[in-house]
């Protein structure tokens, strides 16, 4: 029987995620994915600031990039009007957020990226391997497949279901996928090759006879439409069944529908997982949660999930405390609940405000999300400053005690901790810190004296200040004192005495 630490069950966005994080930290792992390839449709598209320094940090934006656009206008046709609007507003970068803007990218699109960095980390996945059954005991998991070849068997320390929705992991352990689900709801979500239709405009037809339609231009040259249907509408999919149904919102174009590319049905399916963990079964993405596609929020909550998941799994393989996989639901399930409850209003608004569900704000790119009130953080948090324990560690321009010019989220990035040491002083303190004996390194980074300005207006901090920040680009921890340091790294690393 094959040994791994751990087993991911799903190779879509979250769990490719997880196989990235895990396989740079040097984690035995297998991730299979029961479908024969990866997915090939647009579904869930937009891509939030905070989920991009995800991808930064993982080294995948880039590629993620050069298969995305920003967002277009609206186009609203009310009928023989169409009205300009701004849906997502456009963000200048700055100091504190180097990634401002929400990418607008096919699925297809993201997790071909992320397969592409598993790749060349060294990482595989197993298509057309589909899990038939598990069982764990205090000391792992004894997990069955069914291959091409036959069954076959794999103990693993840990189980990982990213497997979507209807998670064969979540059934297996017997946990309350709580919420509802909406049978005479429907939506068409497909993608479409069109003509007769421009590409520089998000195209929404707010009413018609009861229905709400959208067609939005893709990167690859398709469209998306998402087409609310009336309860007597057929949820027909081949080309002639969709082009009947938006032939009459479309009037007078002439705009010819030339292939149907991927479609689905979507019906409102909106529930939260009771747990997230359960012994050493672990729940992230949709098998965790499951949102309308309003928002462009289900990916982004599911891709962070795993980015919480994956140092945690590591660290506590490397021996850190088993309490430390504890936090996982505690930081991350009540960010679903909130993701989920945004999602739904603007869904709802489909309905009775059509064009209430086209307004985007802030809250939307996540870049807000925080774990203040978890069990890593502090109970006292500073009283002055912009950021503390909990809170997302913003980039700055940083000048090192050397004299060389960065920035944060440059020493940052990898799997590791950083300690930032604001002073020399501060530096020598940081110094009777020990370093881990296994797990992630913690990596000491000195800013020069006087010339941080912008950093300590960011972080709110003067004099002799120390920050650790843990690997998923959290602050652990801001203080002046090595002991506090020391404590707040014993919770999440194995440390000497």
């Amino acid at each position: 029987m094959d040994r791994v630490d751990v087993l991911i069950v799903g190779a879509g966005a979250s769990g490719l995620t997880l196989a990235c994080d895990l396989q740079r930290r040097g984690v035995r792992h297998r991730i299979i994915e029961a479908s024969a390839h990866g997915f090939e449709g647009s579904r869930a598209k937009g891509i939030q600031p905070r989920t991009s320094e995800v991808m930064d940090d993982l080294g995948v934006l880039a590629a993620l990039r050069s298969r995305s656009t920003l967002y277009p206008p609206l186009g609203v046709h009310l009928g023989p009007f169409t009205i300009r609007r701004t849906m997502i507003k456009l963000h200048h970068a700055t100091e504190d957020v180097p990634f401002a803007n929400t990418l607008l990218a096919p699925q297809s699109a993201t997790d071909q990226s992320l397969r592409e960095r598993l790749e060349e980390l060294g990482g595989a996945i197993e298509y057309g391997t589909r899990l038939t059954s598990y069982e764990q005991d205090l000391e792992g998991v004894s997990a069955v497949m069914e291959t091409a070849s036959g069954p076959s068997s794999v103990r693993a320390a840990y189980i990982v279901g990213a497997d979507g929705g209807s998670s064969a992991v979540r059934k297996g352990t017997g946990i309350a996928f709580q919420g509802t689900t909406d049978e005479s709801d429907r939506m068409i979500v497909a993608d479409l090759s069109l003509s007769g239709l421009s590409c520089d405009r998000w195209h929404i037809w707010p009413r018609h006879a009861g229905r709400f339609m959208a067609l939005c231009p893709l990167p690859n040259g398709s469209f998306q439409l998402m087409l609310k249907l009336r309860p007597t509408d057929p949820a027909t999919l081949d080309r002639d069944g969709i082009e009947q149904l938006i032939t009459p919102i479309l009037g007078r174009a002439k705009i010819q529908v030339g292939a149907v590319l991927w479609s689905s049905v979507w019906r409102p399916n909106i529930r939260l997982a009771e747990r997230y963990r359960v012994g050493r079964v672990f729940l992230i993405g949709d098998a965790a949660h499951v949102h309308p596609p309003t928002g462009a929020q289900g990916l982004n909550t599911g891709v962070q999930d795993a980015y919480n998941l994956g140092w945690k799994l590591g660290q506590v393989i490397a021996g850190a405390p088993d309490s430390l996989l504890d936090s996982y639901e505690t930081e991350r399930q009540p960010v679903a609940a909130r993701v989920l409850g945004l999602a739904t209003t603007l869904y709802a608004h489909l309905r009775d405000r059509p064009m209430a569900a086209t307004v985007r704000g802030d809250e939307e790119r996540q870049l807000g999300l925080s774990y203040r009130s978890g069990p890593l953080t502090s109970e006292e948090r500073p009283s002055v400053g912009r950021v503390g324990d909990g809170d997302r560690a913003p980039d700055s321009g940083i000048v090192l005690s050397d004299g060389q010019r960065s920035t944060l989220f440059d020493v940052l990035r990898g799997p590791h901790f950083s300690l930032i040491a604001s002073s020399t002083r501060a530096a020598e303190e940081a110094r009777s810190v020990p370093q881990p004996t296994s797990g992630a390194e913690l990596r000491l980074v000195t800013l020069a004296p006087s010339q941080n300005a912008t950093f300590a207006r960011l972080y709110g901090v003067e004099d002799d200040a120390l920050i650790v920040v843990r690997p998923d680009g959290y602050i652990l921890t801001v203080t002046g004192s090595a002991d506090r340091v020391r404590q707040a790294l014993s919770a999440v690393a194995p440390l000497t005495n």
